[in-house]
C-alpha cells in the first residue's frame, strides 16, 4: 500500500485536460464571434461606402447637367450680346446720319 492509487491522477489529468480543451473551445469561440463582428462590420462599412457612392454618382450626372445648362446659357448670352453690339453700332449709324440731316 505504498504505491498511491493511478485512479485519483487518472481523474485529475481527465479533468485538467478537459478544463484545458474548455478553455481552448472557449477561446475559440470568442475568436469566432470577434471574426463573425469584424464581418458584420465590414459588411456594415461596404454597404455605407456603396450609398455613398450612389450619392456621389447623382451628384455627379446633377453637376454635369447643369455644366450643360450653363453652356447653353452662355451661347445665348453671346448671342445676345452680339444682337446688343450690332444695335449699339446700328444707332451710332442712325445718330451720325442724324446729325447730318439736322446740320
Amino acid at each position: 500500500m505504498g504505491s498511491p492509487d493511478p485512479q485519483p491522477r487518472f481523474g485529475q489529468s481527465v479533468k485538467g485536460l478537459l478544463s484545458e480543451k474548455v478553455g481552448s473551445c472557449s477561446g475559440d469561440v470568442i475568436a469566432l464571434t470577434r471574426q463573425v463582428l469584424k464581418g458584420s462590420r465590414s459588411q456594415e462599412l461596404l454597404g455605407q461606402a456603396a450609398r455613398n457612392m450612389v450619392l456621389q454618382e447623382d451628384a455627379i450626372l446633377h453637376s454635369e447637367d447643369s455644366l450643360r445648362k450653363m453652356s447653353i446659357l452662355t451661347t445665348h448670352l453671346q448671342y445676345q450680346q452680339e444682337a446688343i453690339h450690332k444695335n449699339v453700332e446700328h444707332s451710332r449709324n442712325l445718330q451720325g446720319q442724324l446729325h447730318h440731316l439736322l446740320k
